[in-house]
């Protein structure tokens, strides 16, 4: 009995010392050091939390499991060394059954653990929206983004679109954000992106958002989730495509409903209407390496 005590006395200001920690860490550090969160903010969106709780989870797990795995080995180490006026090699064992059916159960049930958990997380970031709040078109490109704002028409007729170009560093290697292409997306609204591609193989990556699909030809992907948290994000292809694919850059800016008509608005005033493919069709025929706006076709 009183070592029960004092192994409970032991365990108390261990477990403060934890809950002060843990009390003391910022939004990223709890959620595993991954871009998407904020002090005092939700997360960029609603999957996010699903996808950190997912990394946190696996690498708690796999802490515990090399902590003990370091503890056996150090125990071996100390408890068969050899000692003084020991020669010769220790007594060998063939086998030992209960040991050999340990390491051979406990790691299958971690495998088959991540994979169930990893499945039903990913099953639930697949689902796509039946009916959408807002459907957008982003295609990929050597090496920029075309982005469509799908309107209710099934011909597109009513889409608004804007062209992208690839990010063009100066001699100092810096790169104008404001000349690269612009995802805007309105925030706690259910938002479906259909993505394709023109030629080679792309994988569109908003990195906060923790998540990226790649875009093939022939095969269009779509991922649906809901932004949570107004603000500007960074954006570019994960998918090695080409010699300009460090250049393959595009910025997200998630807005109020109202900026974010008022956006479709002014696409619309600049021409950008129609099929975005006819219009890139029309456009790729001009001299040079194409326009990127409604106005510089009518040139």
């Amino acid at each position: 009995m009183p070592s029960k005590r004092r192994l409970r006395w032991a365990a108390l200001p261990m477990g403060v010392v934890a809950a002060l920690v843990l009390a003391g860490c910022s939004a990223t550090e709890l959620n595993g050091f991954l871009p998407g969160f904020v002090e005092g903010g939700p997360a960029a969106t609603n999957q996010t939390e699903r996808v950190s709780g997912l990394w946190v989870t696996s690498w708690v797990v796999l802490l515990a499991v090399g902590l003990i795995t370091w503890g056996l080995m150090g125990w071996a180490l100390v408890a068969y060394r050899r000692r003084k006026g020991q020669t010769g090699l220790p007594v060998q064992l063939r086998y030992n059954m209960p040991i050999e059916i340990l390491y051979t159960v406990i790691p299958l049930i971690l495998v088959l653990g991540m994979f169930f958990f990893t499945a039903r997380d990913q099953s639930a970031i697949e689902t796509k929206w039946d009916d959408p709040d807002v459907e957008i078109t982003a295609i990929a490109k050597q090496w920029a983004w075309d982005f469509q704002y799908d309107g209710e028409e099934e011909d597109n007729s009513d889409a608004v679109w804007t062209m992208g170009v690839q990010a063009d560093p100066d001699e100092a290697g810096d790169i104008d954000r404001d000349q690269l292409p612009t995802l805007v997306l309105p925030v706690d609204k259910k938002v479906t992106i259909d993505l394709q591609s023109r030629d080679v193989i792309h994988s569109f990556w908003i990195i906060d958002f923790l998540y990226k699909k790649d875009m093939y030809i022939g095969k269009d992907n779509s991922w649906s989730f809901i932004p949570t948290r107004i603000g500007e994000y960074d954006g570019k292809c994960a998918e090695l495509c080409g010699e300009y694919h460090s250049m393959m850059l595009f910025n997200v800016k998630v807005v109020s409903q109202a900026d974010y008509d008022a956006y479709l608005e002014s696409l619309r005033e600049e021409g950008n209407t129609g099929d975005i493919t006819d219009a890139y069709d029309r456009l790729s025929n001009l001299p040079g390496t194409g326009a990127t706006t409604g106005a510089e076709e009518e040139e």
